[in-house]
């Protein structure tokens, strides 16, 4: 019987991350829920087991009751009845398996009905529900938000709200309105305090609302009347239960059609405040973005596990001219830079991953007690890590499984472009994957400072000291180290044009280079402990890297400031 994590050793390889021992001694405490609870694990040994267990489970879950329904979710999508939403017939067997596996609140701590499960292993269960159908996996891994209540709410919130995601009821984030997309400053939701009931009352109207008719909300509303910024912005928890808010429209989208896109309107709909007031969007939404971005990075991952599955399936069968079309150098290529993208950028996301579970594991210790100065260290480092690699995980991953889902297509020919098969799901569920939750583009602005101050540098010249490895991929670390100089190189140049618009205009060859060289090192270290799987897949990244940095610092080496007076005149050109 298939199994989505099983069948892919790639997936449990991670779980040896050379981080997971510090983040199991930290997530578990010492394993002092074993005391309390006879599922919790005793050692690090146990909990990888459990770990292991869970993902078997998932697996299972996934191949074989959300991926044969993922073709009726995609045709039939959700529906708008009386101002609610309904899913689609096969999602609720979708939520009723989902449920009776688990996995719902899984990051949660025990205490509430949580399994206590670090990023790392969240993440997986992400990749592999994606795989299976990338439009539920929105809907199942918006139980994260629950992360950002439990950071910030009261105990007396945790205690009402937690247990109910954990028993496995939905979630949504609600941020977005028609004049505030990107720019989340604009939200004008307006949020008023109710003397007389001593609450908050939403009113307003949101927009491109995923899993927009869920059960518990995180919404981001203006609380300070006369402002116009994000210091006017509160984070507030609207129960469904309580009425107020309904769905106008269901969004008709390219793909995920399982996912409902919701327009919601709120009528004097009681809320209640998430931490403190002003704080909505500098700090509550900054980090529920970035658990979402994470999440989307996964996303991304099973997705295009998946879509290389099914390019490697077809031209395993297809046979053209007397022979399988995978003996074609042209196709074969095109499968192993999928396969190597795929691995790499795997790589990036459970290393990302784990840097945000040392972070997040010590913030969630220092509201105990007070850290030891070591540990204080510990939490400054990982949590300056886990802000640089989210931006790359998610903008990488991304863009590699669009790559990934068209290339499936081309494989396929003709038939790729037919509804009977599965590829064009793919690429249409794909696309918006480097859209929501922030653009590529914005991913480039959140990353750029840590590219360009020098950090991400810094950070290479120390991940390339550590990787030790064989005669074979000594080699092919070496060919890495070569192209460190090159992109110092780019970097200095592009600093030293002293131009903001510059800057900007070439931060995202920039952006790309430094990926590619991070994700060259990070496979070539999965290669070196697992050359069984990773060793083909580090060598054809390599080459790609070498392609892409090469021709980018070309680029940065002969760039002219004025060419952006040239590509104005051209624009206001056409425009006339």
């Amino acid at each position: 019987m298939a199994n989505y994590y099983s069948d892919h050793p790639e997936i449990a390889f991670h779980l040896n991350h050379p981080l997971m021992k510090r983040i199991v001694e930290l997530k578990e405490r010492n394993f002092a829920d074993a005391r309390e609870y006879d599922y919790a694990p005793v050692d690090l040994g146990d909990a990888i087991e459990n770990y292991k267990q869970i993902l078997d489970i998932t697996g299972d879950v996934a191949a074989n009751i959300i991926a044969p329904n993922s073709e009726s979710v995609d045709l039939e999508g959700p529906h708008l009845e009386n101002g609610r939403m309904i899913y689609a017939s096969k999602t609720f067997e979708n939520l009723d398996a989902t449920r009776k596996a688990g996995i719902w609140g899984v990051s949660m701590p025990r205490r509430y009905g949580g399994l206590n499960l670090p990023n790392v292993v969240f993440s997986m269960l992400s990749e592999v529900i994606s795989a299976a159908d990338a439009g539920f996996q929105n809907i199942w891994s918006l139980q994260s938000c629950i992360d950002t209540l439990y950071e910030f709410g009261s105990e007396e919130q945790r205690q009402k709200y937690i247990p109910r995601i954990c028993a496995g009821e939905g979630m949504s984030m609600d941020l977005t309105e028609p004049d505030a997309g990107s720019d989340l400053q604009r939200v004008m939701l307006k949020a008023t305090f109710d003397e007389k009931e001593n609450c908050w009352r939403l009113n307003g109207v949101k927009r491109f609302i995923t899993n927009g008719d869920s059960d518990i909300h995180l919404v981001l509303a203006r609380s300070e009347e006369g402002t116009k910024d994000g210091r006017g912005l509160s984070m507030f928890i609207y129960d469904k239960r309580d009425g107020g808010v309904n769905v106008r429209h269901i969004e008709h989208k390219l793909g995920i059609h399982g996912s409902p896109t919701c327009e919601l309107t709120y009528k004097n709909a009681k809320a209640e405040l998430c931490g403190s007031t002003r704080l909505g969007l500098i700090k509550y939404v900054m980090a529920l973005m970035n658990g979402a971005r994470l999440g989307i990075a996964a996303q991304s991952v099973g997705l295009s596990q998946e879509a290389y599955n099914e390019g490697l399936a077809y031209a395993k069968e297809r046979a053209q001219f007397g022979q399988k079309i995978i003996e074609f150098p042209a196709v074969f290529d095109m499968l192993s830079r999928m396969k190597a993208k795929l691995d790499a950028g795997r790589s990036l996301l459970y290393q990302t991953a784990a840097y945000v579970d040392v972070y997040k594991c010590l913030d969630d210790i220092s509201r105990e007690r007070a850290l030891t100065p070591e540990e204080k260290q510990e939490l400054k480092k990982y949590q300056r890590l886990a802000d640089a690699f989210t931006p790359l995980a998610k903008g990488m991953n991304s863009e590699y499984a669009n790559q990934n889902a068209y290339d499936a297509i081309s494989i396929h020919g003709g038939s790729g472009f037919i509804m009977e098969y599965k590829s064009q799901r793919l690429y249409r569920d794909a696309r918006i994957f480097s859209i929501y939750e922030g653009t590529t583009q914005l991913q480039v602005v959140a990353a750029i400072r840590y590219i360009i101050n020098g950090t991400m540098l810094a950070n290479i010249k120390e991940m390339a000291a550590e990787i030790a490895c064989s005669d074979t991929l000594a080699a092919l670390k070496a060919r890495v180290e070569a192209l460190i100089p090159v992109y110092e190189e780019a970097l200095a140049t592009v600093k030293a044009l002293d131009s903001q618009e510059a800057i900007d205009f070439l931060s995202r060859r920039l952006y790309d280079m430094t990926c590619e060289i991070v994700m060259s090192l990070l496979i070539i270290r999965d290669a070196a402990k697992a050359p069984e799987l990773f060793g083909k897949s580090a060598l054809v990244y390599v080459g790609m890297t070498e392609e892409d940095v090469i021709g980018k610092a070309a680029y940065i080496r002969n760039f002219d400031p004025a060419t952006l007076d040239s590509f104005r005149a051209c624009e206001k050109q056409e425009e006339a």
